[in-house]
């Protein structure tokens, strides 16, 4: 790989990478003013959820697309930290696919405990970001675990 190409694809991926999490650590406080907001406000504030959910998602195409061609830079699909991070790729996939949209549109719909479906929408957040915090973590210090 050439040292131009490879920087260009290392830079899209870490980008992609703080694209992929950062958003989520803003809506940590959009959360606890969703709890006190009215009706108006809380339509604006789903609207930003959705959002930055959207976003998430379309940077984790580009961040898995460049891992893919970091990965001709020669480590073997078999290193552990590499199988450990699809692994748990695979489960943040799953759960971003069915967390939080039947959430938010129980919250939309007004249907249920308003408190008690922004305290699970939280539970979820929070959940996810451990998840990618887990991923980032194997993908930065690279743990030798077999």
């Amino acid at each position: 790989m050439g040292s131009l190409y490879f920087s260009s694809v290392l830079f899209f991926h870490v980008f992609s990478a703080a694209l992929s999490i950062g958003p989520f650590f803003v809506l940590v406080p959009l959360i606890r003013k969703m709890r006190i907001s009215d009706e108006r406000l809380l339509d604006e504030q789903l609207s930003v959820f959705r959002s930055a959910v959207r976003l998430v998602k379309h940077a984790g195409h580009v961040l898995v697309a460049t891992g893919v061609l970091l990965m001709f830079k020669g480590y073997p699909w078999s290193t552990s930290w590499v199988v450990m991070t699809i692994v748990v790729m695979f489960a943040s996939i799953f759960f971003l696919a069915r967390a939080f949209k039947p959430v938010l549109a129980g919250l939309s719909a007004r249907a249920g405990d308003r408190q008690a479906l922004i305290t699970v929408l939280n539970k979820k957040l929070w959940t996810y970001i451990i998840l990618l915090l887990i991923m980032l973590w194997f993908m930065v210090a690279k743990p030798n675990l077999w």
